[in-house]
Parts: structure tokens; sequence; C-alpha cells
């Protein structure tokens, strides 16, 4: 008999276990996670993406900040958006959703991470 793997059952096992966990380190005194997100322009996929990953911080206790900036951003302003969040002791990790516009760096732009916040 073939065991059948629910993805679904199984993702909400383990959010339930992580929000357990979110609420036992709020109830000790600890701080909420936070997860950021820098998304440009407007990808649809990428747009869905990041919608889901704010919907999944909601749903397991973190709080979240979406980054939205348009299509036209100089790589320099989304250097400068990283350079805050890499900052924000406040923000525990955050993602630059790929893809980038073409005339941005992706590379340069995910050197930009600090490692200790690139989820």
């Amino acid at each position: 008999m073939a065991l059948i793997l629910s993805g679904k059952e199984a993702a909400k096992a383990i959010k339930a276990d992580i929000k357990a966990q979110v609420d036992q380190r709020i109830a000790a005194g600890g701080k909420k996670p936070h997860l950021a997100a820098i998304l440009v322009g407007d990808n649809p996929a990428s747009a869905a993406y990041v919608r889901g990953k704010v919907r999944d911080c909601e749903q397991v206790g973190f709080d979240s900040t979406l980054v939205k900036m348009a299509e036209d951003v100089t790589e320099a302003e989304v250097l400068s958006e990283i350079d805050k969040l890499n900052k924000n002791s406040e923000v525990n990790g955050f993602i630059v959703q790929l893809p980038l516009p073409d005339h941005i760096d992706d590379d340069r732009v995910l050197m930009a991470i600090d490692p200790s916040k690139d989820v």
C-alpha cells in the first residue's frame, strides 16, 4: 500500500509548529521575528510569490514588511534600501525578489545583503 504525502497538510503542520515557537518566544519576553522583502517592478509571478511570503508571515506570527519599488528604480536606490534593511535591528531577515529589471546588476544587489540577514 502506497503512502500519499499531502504537501498542504505538511506545510500546515510545519506552520503550526513555527507559530507555537513564535508564541512561546513572545510569551518569554522575546521579540517577534520580522521578515522583509524588496519587490522591484510588477512581474506577476514575483508579486504572487511575495504575497505568499507575507501571508505565511501572518500565519506564523512574524511581522513583515514589503518594500515595493518601481520598475525604473535605479540600482543605487535598490542598494540604498538594502543598506537600510541591513542596518535595521527590527528586521531579522529579508529577500530581494528576483528577477530584477535588466538595468540592475543582480549579483551586485545580492552581494550587498548582509549574510546574517539573507533569507
